[in-house]
């Protein structure tokens, strides 16, 4: 068990998938929490959810603020900041959760879907970062990027989004040097396929995710799909004092899939 009893996270697409498990991981921990995400609905959820996980003795020092915010817009991420230290007076853990995927290979691609991709998975996390950098300076705290696999090997047919993902990873090693001087660590995990909405919403119909769920069998090499709170655990490792000599690290949660080639 890891406590974050005192500690403020913040955690961007936190409406859904591995960003809304990692929430509920760190309410369960003692943290407070500023919830960023597009879906009003889905991050009330979240933030439901995180109270029926917070353990009564430690309830009354914990708040969880919802934030509404669309990544793409340079004002609404200011805000973010803005309202997460006006409410909580400090930042402890950045957690960049928020992402897109789409399908596009060199052959039928084009520069909207680029910018797409680009401007939601990379520039928005560029741009909180960099606005959170000097809280975290001030309490010695942490930043966690959610990659993918495919920020660590190549896969067709998701051009765009492979990009995006290397240059996170590329960002979290970078960052990491910068800021070790000043006690702040930098990691990143690199998710295989994780059971989620991501996909669906990137354009795969009940069936086509299905097959998809069904070749992951092949493709990784544990012999399935991960589940959310499989990555969401290791999330809250990283930005826990457990990991303190951890940074500058693109860490698999895959499945084994990134060791994997073919014969």
């Amino acid at each position: 068990m890891v406590s974050f009893e005192g500690k403020v996270i913040l955690i961007t697409g936190a409406s859904s998938g591995i960003g809304a498990a990692t929430a509920v991981e760190f309410a369960k921990e003692g943290a407070s929490l500023a919830l960023v995400g597009r879906n009003e609905d889905k991050l009330r959820e979240t933030a439901s959810n995180c109270k029926k996980a917070i353990i009564n003795d430690v309830a009354a020092t914990q708040t969880i603020l919802e934030l509404k915010a669309d990544m793409n817009n340079e004002l609404e991420v200011q805000h973010i900041i803005t309202k997460t230290i006006k409410q909580f007076q400090r930042l402890d853990v950045l957690v960049n959760a928020a992402g897109i995927i789409e399908t596009g290979s060199i052959e039928n691609t084009n520069l909207e879907q680029f910018d797409r991709l680009m401007n939601t998975n990379v520039r928005s996390v560029y741009q909180l970062t960099m606005l959170a950098v000097p809280e975290l300076i001030k309490t010695k705290g942490n930043i966690v990027n959610i990659s993918s696999v495919c920020g660590l090997r190549a896969f067709p047919n998701v051009l765009a989004y492979n990009i995006s993902k290397t240059a996170i990873d590329q960002f979290t090693r970078c960052v990491a040097l910068e800021l070790a001087a000043k006690g702040v660590r930098c990691n990143s995990v690199n998710p295989g396929v994780i059971a989620t909405e991501l996909h669906k919403r990137g354009g795969m119909d009940e069936t086509a995710y299905a097959k998809f769920l069904e070749h992951c069998k092949t493709t990784h090499a544990l012999g399935r799909a991960g589940e959310v709170h499989e990555v969401s655990g290791v999330i809250c490792f990283l930005a826990s004092e457990k990991a303190s000599f951890i940074t500058g690290v693109n860490m698999p949660v895959d499945g084994g899939r990134h060791a994997m080639c073919p014969r």
